[in-house]
């Protein structure tokens, strides 16, 4: 199934978060916290302006993005969980 965001929201991908500590010790899943990283899947066509003018997002597709810890509804499509958000929920995008 393919999934296409409205106006101004974009699809994320979480990054999987690293699971065990530099001296090697081993995190279980109820310890860690949801990273705040991922990548984008889709993006929506750009958000309405009061004028009626549409501003394209300023992410794309592939682009690496910061978001805060409780930014954006979890959804579950094909059994792959997925963030749904507004750009403006997005803090930044990892260049490099």
């Amino acid at each position: 199934m393919k999934i296409r965001p409205l106006h101004d929201r974009v699809i994320i991908r979480r990054m999987e978060e690293e699971r065990t500590t530099a001296g090697g010790i081993v995190i279980p899943d109820s310890a860690t916290e949801k990273p705040s990283q991922g990548e984008v899947v889709a993006v929506g066509n750009g958000k309405i302006l009061d004028n009626g003018e549409v501003r394209a997002l300023d992410v794309k597709a592939g682009d690496k993005v910061l978001f805060g810890k409780y930014a954006g509804n979890e959804v579950k499509v094909d059994d792959e969980e997925l963030l749904v958000m507004r750009e403006e929920d997005i803090m930044g995008v990892v260049e490099g």
